[in-house]
């Protein structure tokens, strides 16, 4: 493990990517909405390899993320699609099917496995049995609190990845909820009319200052978080437990606000490899992340300091 964490960006497009990578990211994560879920943009195998042969240029990582709840169709397509990514030469799959780690095992080899089983991934020992099974990398739960992140670090086997910033997902559905519920209102909508672009949103009726974004894709709905993580003021915390990776969720996100948020966890990164001992937090750091940061969304720990009950 070095000791500066890596910086990693979900990206959408190979322009994109170029941009992440321009701010400060040196790895990224991207995919194709068939085999991957809640992508900023579904990237064909040609402009994964475009972005791919980018990315490398600058000396940084690219994965492909494959995620996807797989059905028998999927898993009869996936050896080819798997075979492909390796010849493209991608670094890692972000898999939580068996069945994905099988198929890079035996088509791909050279590619490196990143187990990402969303919120069940809390506990150190089944993280080092996907290790033992091949994994290189744990995604942790977004549930887990700082004290079961820095706890846990020292016991696992294998690299551990954290989100530091942006929204989550908190429900999906493989129905088109959205889309019956208009059709039962009598407002029907064209297809492919209810997607990231369309900026639809959810309210309850107890907390009417809350709006969570949903949309859906040929996955189903999803449901986000109606807030962003944003743990830039501890980010130091992380460091000093030896993380080994921090995302930046983009997704539906302006590439400008992506760009700020990367530049000054850049910032921050480098600042604590520099000297961890006499570092500090600036204040001004967040500030401009406050500056573009959408009124209606509040920046928050997540569950860091949050007694998450599963």
């Amino acid at each position: 493990m070095s000791n500066k964490p890596e910086l990693l960006a979900a990206a959408g497009s190979t322009a994109e990517v170029r941009a992440y990578l321009d701010a400060g990211a040196n790895a990224v994560v991207v995919g194709e909405d068939r085999f991957g879920m809640r992508l900023p943009g579904s990237m064909t195998l040609e402009e994964i390899r475009e972005a791919a042969e980018l990315t490398h240029s600058r000396g940084s990582s690219i994965y492909v993320c494959v995620n996807n709840l797989m059905t028998n169709e999927l898993s009869n397509d996936l050896p080819d699609y798997i075979r492909s990514l390796g010849e493209i030469g991608i670094d890692a799959v972000e898999f939580n099917d068996p069945s994905v780690l099988t198929a890079v095992k035996e088509h791909a080899p050279k590619v490196k496995l990143h187990w990402n089983a969303e919120m069940t991934a809390t506990n150190y020992s089944t993280a080092n049995y996907w290790g033992n099974k091949g994994a290189s990398r744990v995604i942790l739960a977004r549930e887990l609190n700082m004290d079961e992140v820095t706890e846990m670090k020292p016991r696992l086997e294998l690299e551990a990845q954290v989100q530091i910033h942006g929204m989550t997902n908190i429900y999906h559905s493989k129905r088109r909820l959205v889309k019956s519920y208009m059709a039962h209102q009598g407002r029907p909508v064209e297809e492919g009319n209810l997607g990231k672009e369309r900026g639809l949103f959810l309210i309850e009726a107890e907390r009417q200052d809350e709006k969570y974004p949903i949309y859906e894709d040929m996955n189903g709905t999803h449901i986000m978080s109606s807030e962003d993580i944003c743990i830039l003021e501890d980010l130091h915390l992380l460091m000093a437990a030896g993380v080994d990776s921090f995302k930046v969720e983009t997704l539906l996100k302006p590439r400008h606000y992506n760009e700020i948020v990367l530049r000054t966890y850049r910032k921050a990164i480098d600042t604590y490899a520099a000297d961890p001992s006499s570092y500090a937090f600036q204040e001004e750091w967040l500030d401009a992340i406050r500056e573009v940061q959408d009124p209606e969304r509040e920046l928050s720990f997540g569950f860091f300091y949050k007694e998450q009950v599963y």
